[in-house]
């Protein structure tokens, strides 16, 4: 009964922005005003949802911990969020800083040091990424 209020409550913060902004008159204000109101709702609900399924104790011994399948499963979602949201990251600025590399290479070719250092400094944001999902499931 709790993930169908939950699943409903997300599908109204998700698609009641939506139709405020096609309700009216499209526009770049009422545009903000829709993706700010659907982020806070969104995140609201998220909060809402992993206090109540994740927020239960479970009280024994260090030996006796049982880890349950929802915490597990979460354990993964993150892992894979951290990865592929590391990665996009990574493509958008090594996109940049590559272009920008090979500008300045082709005007001055003692400038490739200082280019690749950029490029290489925007590829450390997939290797922290993954280092953080493997400390994730390590964990589990």
């Amino acid at each position: 009964m709790f993930i169908i209020v939950v699943s409903l409550l997300l599908a109204a913060a998700m698609g009641g922005p939506v139709l405020f902004y096609y309700m009216g008159r499209p526009s770049r204000v009422r545009g903000k005003w829709a993706l700010a109101v659907n982020l806070v709702s969104f995140g609201a609900v998220f909060l809402l949802a992993v206090v109540f399924l994740f927020g239960q104790t479970a009280f024994g011994s260090a030996e006796a911990a049982v880890v349950s399948d929802l915490a597990v499963a979460a354990a993964f979602i993150g892992a894979a969020l951290v990865t592929g949201l590391c990665s996009i990251g990574t493509g958008i600025a090594v996109s940049s800083a590559a272009a920008a590399a090979i500008g300045a290479i082709s005007e001055n070719e003692n400038n490739f040091g200082k280019a690749m250092i950029f490029v290489a400094m925007a590829e450390g944001i997939a290797i922290y990424g993954l280092l953080i999902s493997f400390m994730i499931l390590g964990r589990v």
